[in-house]
């Protein structure tokens, strides 16, 4: 579009400033129309929209999704003329779903090799082809789609039915998916999975419900029949259900069951309560671990051995766990950093340096902790790659872009970040810094950082990381004796630098303040006549922010760590996770119950490293930012927790 072109040229406009199009308001009203279902209103719209507008495309793909999927030769035409695009990829999925349903089968496998990205009931429909086919090649693939904790889609279910009465999945391998269904939480998954068993091997529907409600209850209750595996797999999980909530109701009833369980049924019980014990911080998680075997406990569980020994300082428990994780969890970055401190600690040394070296090339947390464990010799230098004006306006060019810039105008901001995430995914680093550069120019501030982080061998750590509003958070840190680079990376986490971002519970604006919170904060402040709504306003929602971090940082002892969980967990909470003894802040975080509040105090923090750069402060470590956890103090009554009242309870992880 023009506009566009004109706004590249004059480089200072925001997107505030570019003109609208004539045809806008139509397009608006075209989508309104196909969000709430309405053909003939979507109709009308159309007509107003003209055919160069670059929008047509999208009102064109509106019509057609609430079109009948028997037009098979619109769909052809649309899918023909925009090839590779992310409205054709949602045309041909919502066909196919629709070739599917009907058992078109060679005409669905016409189709299904040209879906970028097939999701499980495609792939399922896809396995019921070739089956009908006579194709039978892919039948290990298809039974792997069984073995899953999680419902499936109905396109699966006659997949699923085939492949059983083929014997290609048998009893044990139902006993396995109850059990996983089971330990994903997933109770009714459970159930309608045992409805494959044989009638009288399968767990009464009722139990399922029981073990959920009051665990404690049914163990007790004699209704288990511990000669019947359906009733003590129901008795495993009702063990699990009472560890969540005690261990030592869950270990008394655990004592009681074991002479009934099998040898690997007990290891099992022992290492759910192992690891919900570990996420209380419990000393006898690692005891219970031992009991429960690597044999019986999954990744999920490992990793919570591999935390509980970390906190106890058990560096050869931290390796036994890490290398008895499977490939994929073992060579995550954080247990790959953790295995190579365990060998330190072993005096393996040569052993370690390997892995720390191709963390160090890394560019997030465990890589900068992995250069510091080598020391400055093997740090490579950090370069910017920037990109010119030239390269921003071929960008601006791709049809996939200028669709996204134009949605991201009309305020349709999801459909706008889809199409260009879509767009982006197969582009070179030279043209990712391209676009994250031309986002950065429209202040669509989330999507340049999260099209400069794609990047693979190029890098442009300021686009990385963004400091837009810096006068107002300059100004904020200064006021509240805060390290502007600690700010920025909190900020960045939060909210991507977006002011209107609102989260699922109610927090708002750029430092995501919850309205209870905001409230409090204001009664602080001395600020009468406030409502949660001027969140909205960037100096002040940087002001009161700045404020909170403050709060939160003086009541705990300093702890930057400590402060940064507490902004997104909860003063009390951040208290609680602490030990009665000193405790270096990398292993206070990796043993954070959370797996959300863990994952963002390790990235608020390696955020500052890189602001900290950016700003060209002092050269300071991350290990030293992090610092060491001072012991835990009892809690004070009038210790005010503004959102304790508004936290969503979070189990575990």
């Amino acid at each position: 579009m023009l506009r566009i072109f004109v706004f590249l040229l004059l480089g200072a406009l925001s997107a505030a400033t570019v003109q609208a199009a004539p045809g806008d308001t139509a397009v608006l009203q075209a989508q309104q129309a196909f969000a709430a279902r309405k053909p003939a209103n979507l109709e009308r719209a159309a007509r107003d929209v003209p055919a160069d507008h670059v929008l047509a495309p999208y009102v064109e793909y509106w019509r057609l999704m609430l079109a009948s999927r028997t037009e098979d030769a619109r769909l052809a035409d649309f899918l023909a003329r925009y090839p590779g695009s992310r409205m054709a990829e949602a045309l041909r999925a919502d066909w196919l779903q629709s070739l599917g349903a009907r058992e078109a089968w060679p005409a669905y496998l016409a189709g299904y090799p040209r879906l970028v990205k097939p999701d499980a009931a495609h792939q399922c429909y896809a396995y019921r082809a070739e089956w009908a086919l006579g194709n039978r090649s892919h039948l290990r693939e298809a039974v792997t789609v069984w073995f899953t904790g999680r419902d499936m889609p109905s396109a699966c279910t006659p997949l699923f039915e085939q492949l059983i009465g083929a014997g290609l999945i048998g009893q044990e391998d139902v006993w396995r998916r109850i059990r996983l269904a089971l330990e994903a939480g997933n109770p009714g998954v459970a159930r309608t999975v045992a409805n494959a068993l044989p009638t009288g091997q399968r767990p009464a529907a009722a139990l399922f419900d029981l073990a959920s409600r009051d665990p404690g209850r049914l163990l007790k209750s004699g209704r288990l029949d511990s000669g019947r595996r359906g009733d003590r797999e129901i008795a495993l999980y009702a063990l699990d259900q009472l560890a969540r909530h005690s261990s030592s109701e869950a270990v008394q009833a655990l004592r009681k069951w074991a002479p009934q369980f099998t040898a690997e049924e007990l290891q099992a019980a022992w290492a759910h309560l192992a690891a919900w014990a570990a996420r209380r911080h419990e000393a006898v998680a690692l005891e219970w671990f031992q009991q429960a075997g690597v044999a019986a406990t999954n990744d999920f569980q490992r990793e919570w051995w591999a935390r509980a020994a970390l906190r106890a300082g058990d560096w050869p428990a931290v390796l036994r766990a890490i290398e008895s994780m499977g490939e994929a969890t073992r060579t995550l970055p954080v247990w790959r950093y953790w295995r190579a401190r365990a060998l330190q600690a072993a005096g393996q040394r040569a052993a370690a340096n390997p892995l720390l070296l191709v963390l160090a090339r890394e560019h997030h947390y465990y890589g900068q902790l992995a250069q510091e464990e080598l020391g400055p010799v093997m740090q490579a230098p950090v370069t910017n790659i920037k990109t010119g004006g030239d390269d921003v306006a071929a960008i601006a060019r791709q049809p996939g872009i200028a669709r996204a810039l134009a949605l991201y105008e009309l305020g349709l901001r999801s459909d706008a970040s889809q199409e260009w995430n879509w767009t982006v995914q197969a582009f070179s680093d030279a043209q990712l810094l391209a676009a994250a550069e031309l986002a950065r120019r429209m202040e669509w501030y989330d999507r340049a950082i999260n099209t400069a982080e794609r990047t693979r061998e190029l890098h442009d750590f300021e686009l990385r990381f963004l400091a837009p509003y810096r006068e107002l958070a300059q100004k904020a840190a200064r006021e509240n004796e805060l390290d502007e680079a600690w700010v920025f990376g909190l900020m960045r986490q939060e909210s991507r630098f977006i002011n209107v971002a609102r989260s699922g519970v109610g927090a708002s604006g750029l430092m995501q303040i919850m309205p209870a919170t905001a409230r409090w904060i204001a009664k602080q402040l001395g600020i009468k006549r406030f409502h949660p709504r001027e969140m909205q306003d960037p100096a002040k929602n940087i002001q009161f922010g700045a404020y909170y971090l403050k709060y939160v940082q003086t009541s705990l002892d300093g702890s930057p760590v400590l402060a940064t969980a507490a902004y997104n967990a909860g003063p009390g909470r951040a208290q609680r996770w602490r030990d009665s003894r000193p405790m270096e802040a990398a292993v206070y975080i990796e043993s954070i119950p959370f797996a959300e509040t863990r994952d963002y105090v390790k990235k608020v923090m390696s955020n500052a490293m890189y602001y900290a750069a950016r700003f060209g402060q002092p050269s300071v470590l991350l290990t030293e930012r992090l610092g060491t956890v001072p012991p835990r103090k009892a809690p004070a009554d009038s210790t005010p927790d503004p959102d304790a009242a508004l936290e969503v309870e979070q189990a575990g992880d």
